[in-house]
């Protein structure tokens, strides 16, 4: 049986990390916004699709991540920061221009699969982001802003082969 004694300590020093761990210094995801590499200079981005990704995807899939008055308890932060730099990597919508046009066609095809599987924007965000929270009617406007953006896209290849 474990005794009271190694119980205090065991949450002494468990209380101990956690103080030190605030001590260490995280990166946050505000980097640069080359206008020449964003999404908009590759596919006509209206005002209603630009609010709405600000809104329910930037803060995963930009470089400019508005952060939370919690993130800057650790772990929490580091949790934070580790979850931003995946969306970041899967899709960066402030570098898609740098992607090649397969891949630029394949983030929209799965921008698409996403909304309408419900998928995107996650539900752990979501539940403390409640503005983040897709409607009908926005999916809809997204779905068809990629639609489009494919078709912009695959026609703008088509006049540079012939």
């Amino acid at each position: 049986m474990i005794s009271k004694k190694t119980i205090q300590r065991t949450g002494l020093i468990l209380m101990g990390l956690v103080i030190l761990l605030q001590f260490i210094p995280m990166s946050k995801n505000n980097g640069q916004v080359m206008i020449e590499q964003d999404i908009s200079a590759c596919v006509p981005v209206s005002e209603e699709v630009k609010q709405v990704l600000k809104t329910s995807c930037n803060d995963c899939h930009s470089n400019s991540t508005v952060y939370p008055w919690y993130s800057h308890i650790q772990p929490i932060g580091f949790w934070l920061n580790h979850h931003v730099n995946e969306g970041k990597d899967e899709l960066n919508f402030n570098v898609f221009a740098t992607y090649k046009k397969k891949r630029q066609l394949h983030k929209l095809d799965e921008i698409i699969e996403m909304l309408e599987a419900g998928e995107m924007p996650l539900s752990s965000y979501t539940l403390i982001h409640k503005n983040a929270t897709l409607n009908a009617q926005q999916v809809m406007l997204l779905i068809n802003w990629s639609k489009a953006s494919k078709q912009y896209l695959q026609r703008d290849t088509l006049a540079l082969v012939q």
